[in-house]
């Protein structure tokens, strides 16, 4: 087993799908309750319950982030995530009873497969019956749909999906990260620069989008708001609410190293981030620096672990440029 978000104790992940449709959902669990933020930086998100999680609001505490297709109806399965945490007891205590807090977020996905069906209460419920605390990545749950480099549009775009990765500090803190890459640029290999999965020219192969935002220059682009990157960075460590959202700050930069371009107009990139509490925290920066990392490799792994589907390539089905070095791949 490879390293994922599950490594941090007290986080389950699930996944459901419709195979046909090619749109999901995936669940980050934490049925216990974890001190939750978000950071969203991409000019297209679709979202909820993200008001709750600025530092100044009540409540602290999440139990689950719900990722979903299906565009803003998608965002209809995390109804499905409060029902089944509700059926459990578990939820913010008020006077009459718990009130499960499930943030949300969703990527477009209605280009592949069917743009007649996406993600309900029922894939949101079944996502949350499937949990466990092994990660399963690729093109399942949320990532069923997800596609990259889509700056020419669907047709010259690859297949992408879930991806997930941990680290353990060596004080103990675990922190994890868990991506649906779903961009409008680029996957690229942090290490190297070299692209995993983007823009394919006429002939099929994998055409830098450095190059490609350059040709387009002035002209019409066919980039509509379709896009985005969502993620779950998860740590054991003890934060509070500002805290945590500094750590989804710094998270953001993984993204960056890994995609390009990255927060365009077009995109919804948006990283969540829970804290189950359960060991003090180490400094701040470091922790939101390894959270960098882990997002990083966990985008990395969208691309690489995806298959063919929707008549869409995928990593290991392209032909792609050779690594080059840092100062070309800057763009």
């Amino acid at each position: 087993m490879h390293p994922s978000i599950t490594d941090v104790r007290g986080v389950l992940v699930g996944h459901a799908h419709d195979t046909v449709a090619l749109t999901g959902c995936t669940v980050v669990l934490t049925p216990a309750g974890a001190v939750g933020a978000v950071d969203v930086r991409g000019g297209a998100p679709g979202t909820r319950e993200t008001d709750l999680l600025v530092p100044e609001a009540l409540v602290a505490q999440v139990h689950a982030v719900a990722l979903c297709g299906g565009s803003a109806f998608g965002l209809a399965a995390a109804d499905g995530v409060m029902q089944w945490l509700a059926e459990r007891g578990h939820g913010f205590a008020t006077s009459v009873r718990p009130v499960p807090i499930v943030p949300a977020a969703v990527i477009f996905d209605l280009a592949i497969g069917s743009g007649e069906r996406w993600p309900d209460r029922a894939m949101g419920h079944a996502a949350c019956t499937a949990a466990s605390s092994f990660t399963t990545e690729g093109c399942v749950g949320a990532g069923i749909g997800a596609t990259v480099g889509k700056l020419l549009g669907n047709a010259s775009s690859m297949k992408a999906g879930v991806g997930s990765w941990s680290e353990r500090l060596a004080d103990g803190t675990t922190i994890g990260a868990l991506a649906v890459c779903n961009a409008l640029g680029e996957v690229r290999r942090e290490s190297d620069g070299r692209v995993l999965a983007g823009v394919r020219d006429a002939a099929g192969a994998i055409t830098p989008a450095r190059w490609v935002l350059r040709r387009l220059g002035d002209q019409q682009r066919t980039a509509v708001a379709e896009n985005t990157t969502i993620a779950v960075v998860a740590t054991d460590a003890t934060l509070t609410k500002a805290e945590a959202r500094k750590v989804a700050q710094m998270a953001h930069d993984g993204l960056a190293r890994t995609i390009y371009p990255i927060h365009t107009p077009y995109d919804g990139d948006a990283v969540f981030v829970v804290a189950t509490g359960q060991r003090p925290a180490p400094s701040l920066t470091l922790l939101g620096a390894i959270a960098a990392d882990v997002l990083a490799r966990s985008v990395e792994r969208c691309a690489s672990e995806a298959w063919t589907l929707g008549g869409l390539p995928a990593a290991g089905d392209v032909t792609a440029p050779p690594a080059h070095d840092r100062a070309n791949s800057a763009g």
